[in-house]
């Protein structure tokens, strides 16, 4: 897929972050923040042990039924398409609730509780393969993505940066949407550099907590130690977030994903442009498995 940014206004390609100007308040109001929503880990547990490899695939699953669904399918089906290892972090309420069919569809396996949002579970893996496989180069992706929709290593080997998103935005502030990135040279010394994002010993699960003090936090505090960027840039005050508002508009352009909110959050919280049957069709010209749960999920 040949990436065209020139239909889609606010789209630009390989943008060189720099952060923006913090305000006094809005240090206050982090600050504030922090306290009142740490809270401990959650528990977790390795179910399959990882070995040290120059590169890794980290997939976050969040299961709380401790079900796989196609997408996940699909998902684990891609990434396995691409040759690299895969870790795989299986949030379910209990360790043995994390599906069978998981272990054989990935390289190593951690369980962890169902609190602390996707940058526990981040925190989680870069820090084992920090320890275990030191030195390696991980692409992180969670599961509120359909995707990817084709092999993205091209894209992550020609990008220029320590740290990759695939997303930026000016929107509140500069900084890379946290759904999927690429980190370089993962070692307990650069993990050590971003604790003030991936924090140790605490993890947030008020949806507020991680925006402000991780996702739009996480390149701002990587640019102190690394060089950071993305494959793509969407300037706010033109396009707003066009995973949501261009989804069908971005793929075009050769962006590699869908957001599945778009399909199981009701029009009138997304303010999608494009009817779900639209997503559904774009979804199955991509390959992508549809299956009835996911247009009982469509419905508008």
């Amino acid at each position: 897929m040949t990436p065209d940014t020139s239909s889609v206004p606010g789209l630009t390609r390989n943008w060189d972050f720099t952060p923006s100007p913090i305000k006094a308040w809005q240090r206050r109001a982090n600050a504030e923040l922090f306290l009142r929503t740490m809270h401990r880990n959650p528990p977790w547990k390795e179910i399959k042990p990882l070995t040290p490899r120059p590169e890794w695939i980290v997939y976050f699953l969040f299961l709380p039924d401790g079900q796989l669904s196609v997408s996940h399918r699909f998902t684990l089906s891609r990434l396995r398409d691409m040759g690299l290892p895969i870790l795989a972090v299986c949030a379910t309420r209990d360790a043995g609730d994390v599906p069978q069919e998981l272990h054989g569809l990935c390289d190593a396996l951690l369980w962890k509780g169902v609190d602390g949002y996707d940058f526990s579970a981040y925190k989680l893996a870069l820090w084992q393969i920090s320890r275990r496989s030191p030195g390696a180069n991980v692409f992180v992706l969670n599961d509120s993505l359909f995707g990817p929709f084709f092999d993205v290593r091209a894209l992550l080997q020609s990008a220029s940066w320590d740290l990759t998103g695939f997303m930026g935005s000016n929107a509140i502030t500069n900084h890379i949407q946290s759904y999927a990135f690429a980190l370089r040279n993962v070692t307990p010394f650069r993990m050590a550099r971003l604790a003030p994002v991936f924090f140790p010993f605490r993890s947030v699960s008020d949806r507020d907590a991680v925006i402000h003090l991780q996702e739009l936090r996480l390149a701002r505090v990587a640019a102190r130690s690394m060089t950071v960027g993305s494959l793509w840039f969407a300037d706010a005050d033109v396009i707003g977030n066009p995973t949501i508002k261009r989804p069908l508009e971005i793929v075009e352009a050769g962006f590699p994903f869908l957001k599945r909110m778009l399909l199981t959050k009701p029009l009138s919280f997304t303010k999608c442009p494009e009817s779900k049957e639209a997503l559904l069709d774009r979804l199955r010209q991509l390959g992508h498995p549809v299956d009835a749960g996911m247009h009982a999920l469509a419905i508008d």
